[in-house]
């Protein structure tokens, strides 16, 4: 698992072994089982999660009832609802685990301490958010113009 975290932030931000050690000693790990929630409507979400192992899906519940899907995140991706993480207010979305899946996970208290501790960790999640933020801009100009089952073979076909 440390190797995996590793070799993901080294993509963005060169690490020595210390500071992944120092960053490794502060995540928990789970595993949730297929179907089971990381997160849930009007909870807050307290956790950012790296998955190692499986799917999760964020999705929304429309005022038709209908499921609408926001995100997929597979290995080696974080996935959080990042407005409800950042500003502690309750999400308006679901994240769901598609498979069993695998995940380390932090607060965002024990992010800021990171930050503070090196800086280094801080600029390496303003890459990732960056990162993320252009994916969801790409996505919202090609993607909302699709069907939701459409939406899930384009994802399937890129990423295997």
């Amino acid at each position: 698992m440390k190797e995996q975290i590793k070799k993901y932030f080294n993509r963005y931000v060169v690490f020595n072994d210390s500071e992944i050690d120092l960053f490794y000693s502060k995540l928990k790990t789970k595993t949730f089982q297929k179907k089971e929630f990381l997160l849930n409507e009007h909870s807050v979400c307290r956790y950012n999660y790296f998955i190692l192992k499986g799917v999760v899906r964020s999705y929304y519940i429309d005022t038709k009832g209908n499921e609408k899907i926001t995100q997929f995140a597979i290995d080696n991706w974080w996935v959080t609802n990042m407005e409800s993480f950042i500003k502690k207010t309750p999400s308006s979305q679901y994240l769901q685990a598609l498979e069993e899946t695998e995940v380390l996970y932090l607060s965002k208290e024990t992010l800021e301490e990171l930050y503070i501790e090196n800086p280094k960790f801080e600029r390496l999640f303003r890459i990732i958010t960056e990162n993320m933020l252009i994916a969801n801009l790409r996505k919202n100009d090609v993607f909302l113009q699709m069907k939701s089952k459409d939406r899930y073979t384009d994802f399937v076909k890129k990423t295997t």
